[in-house]
């Protein structure tokens, strides 16, 4: 079962944050019952949403209590037209999520920028942070020739899409950035979509996607990786973006780095691969529950 909770974010900011475990049964503890389980809060990628953490924090419920936001400007949250879609923006709405939801000590897991989100958070509030998780996000700045291209590809999306299997051929396989065709990230953009009157478009903005991006591609973050102090698990694909040099300088930088990689995956790992997605969590997971 899922179950939608609205929190309030950073500027009054309306975040819906999806549960994905069934509610307190009565008389079985209530709600402080549920908060006494291990919390997780599942922070998607630029694009993404909650509902593409669903398999995950399934998996996760048997122990834990999962909870995916969607994030300021994605899925079912508010997309105010002015911002802000800063990484300060970004940050204090995870951290009201953990406070107003009951979730710390909090284990994080973030995929792309909300990897960065996760460990910005741990980094300036370790007493609500008790692991964390990142998934194929790089600490390098990305540049503005990054930025330019992602402006090019957003204009190369040829929206509307007359149909949800048209959105999974397009982004799957026939997208020109791509070099093999991919299924899942097919499935991502699907995942992403909405049926307007002239065919289905992304629930999103593009121009405040790129607005969110600019606001972190242009800057190194390994000051902040230095600062978390808890457990951290750095997780990358062997044909993901974050490079397998870079990762393990990740894990060199952080306190308490832990180093993975799944072969045959790319950025979008958990989807790609989810059993062995799961396979690298679990054994880290059983060593922060049990520590």
């Amino acid at each position: 079962m899922v179950r939608r909770i609205d929190v309030t974010g950073a500027g009054g900011v309306r975040l819906a944050a999806w549960e994905f475990t069934d509610p307190p049964k009565p008389g079985g503890g209530g709600e402080e019952g549920e908060r006494g389980r291990p919390g997780v809060l599942l922070l998607h990628g630029l694009m993404g949403r909650a509902s593409h953490w669903a398999e995950t924090a399934r998996w996760l419920g048997s122990r834990c209590r999962p909870v995916g936001l969607d994030q300021r400007g994605h899925g079912r949250s508010e997309k105010p037209q002015d911002g802000p879609y800063d990484r300060e923006a970004y940050v204090a709405d995870g951290i009201a999520a953990i406070e107003q939801l009951g979730l710390a000590p909090v284990i994080l897991i973030g995929h792309s920028m909300g990897a960065l989100t996760a460990w910005q958070i741990a980094a300036r509030r370790p007493d609500l942070v008790s692991a964390l998780v990142v998934c194929d996000m790089r600490a390098s700045a990305l540049g503005s020739a990054s930025q330019q291209e992602w402006a090019h590809w957003f204009r190369s999306w040829p929206v509307p899409f007359a149909t949800l299997a048209d959105v999974r051929k397009w982004f799957g396989e026939d997208d020109p950035t791509l070099e093999r065709p991919m299924p899942a990230r097919g499935e991502f953009f699907a995942e992403v979509m909405a049926e307007r009157a002239d065919g289905w478009r992304p629930v999103f903005s593009r121009h405040q996607m790129l607005s969110a991006r600019e606001t972190w591609v242009h800057d190194a973050h390994w000051e902040d990786l230095a600062l978390v102090q808890c457990p951290t698990l750095v997780v990358r694909g062997l044909d993901g973006e974050l490079g397998r040099a870079e990762a393990q300088e990740m894990v060199r930088v952080l306190p308490r780095g832990v180093y993975a990689e799944i072969p045959d995956a790319g950025h979008w790992l958990p989807w790609e691969a989810p059993e062995e997605w799961r396979a690298v969590l679990d054994p880290f997971l059983e060593s922060v529950l049990q520590g």
